[in-house]
């Protein structure tokens, strides 16, 4: 998806790219009781005008066609799940193993479990299904799960929010420093205690987002809000 191009998987598009008209009349909710999932690739963020001129964020998900490569029962691995394989990797990279249980092999594996008592809807899910964007319908209530930016070593005022020290009254250095840390009489660093070290690079979920438009054509996923991660992060995406 290039800059220059206009992002065409909606109702209505205006002249530019990026920018993308949307009403609340186009989404159609479909009930089912089938588990809906996908693994999709973050390609950046556009604007989103609804029929009152409001301008909302989205976030566009290239998704990649995927199959169901498992389908795991309680009865034979102990839980409930269904592993999805995404992507072709080259055949000298895979292990005997892996062409056995994969076949061409693939790039991305990851699995979804039902909630809990909701076992039921993986009926129907069966080994070697096709998976693409229409498995979402606009309107879906969705969470996805990324991997955050890493942000490397920062201290404790970008990590967790300290004020800093006092800027008068003799103090020089002390601006964003975290203070004492309360380690008296046991000499020890108390387990837990927010002091400076990595950060990013979470697994962060976010929940109750909605599909706005969905590009069967071109298997684009067009998602309201912010996701975590930058572009070309992997992205879990499930119906809630």
């Amino acid at each position: 998806m290039g800059t220059n191009r206009a992002f065409t998987c909606g109702p209505c598009v205006c002249a530019k790219a990026r920018f993308v008209v949307w009403s609340e009349k186009h989404f159609i909710n479909i009930s089912s009781h089938v588990m809906k999932f996908i693994i999709g690739t973050k390609a950046g963020m556009t604007q989103v005008f609804d029929e009152n001129g409001v301008c909302k964020a989205a976030t566009i998900l290239k998704v990649e066609p995927a199959r169901i490569s498992q389908v795991k029962t309680t009865e034979a691995d102990g839980y409930t799940a269904v592993q999805v394989a995404s992507g072709v990797q080259k055949d000298h990279r895979l292990s005997k193993a892996e062409k056995g249980h994969f076949g061409t092999g693939a790039k991305i594996v990851r699995e979804f479990r039902p909630q809990a008592g909701k076992e039921a809807s993986l009926e129907g899910l069966t080994k070697d299904s096709a998976l693409d964007a229409s498995v979402f319908a606009p309107g879906d209530v969705i969470a996805v799960s990324a991997v955050s930016k890493g942000k490397g070593f920062q201290g404790v005022v970008k990590r967790h929010g300290f004020r800093g020290g006092q800027r008068t009254h003799g103090q020089k250095h002390s601006e964003r420093e975290p203070g004492s840390i309360g380690a008296t009489g046991f000499m020890r660093v108390i387990k837990g205690t927010r002091m400076a070290g990595r950060m990013g690079s979470d697994t962060v979920t976010i929940k109750n987002l909605r599909v706005l438009q969905v590009n069967a054509a071109e298997n684009v996923l067009l998602v309201g809000g912010a996701i975590p991660g930058r572009k070309g992060t992997i992205v879990e995406v499930r119906g809630i």
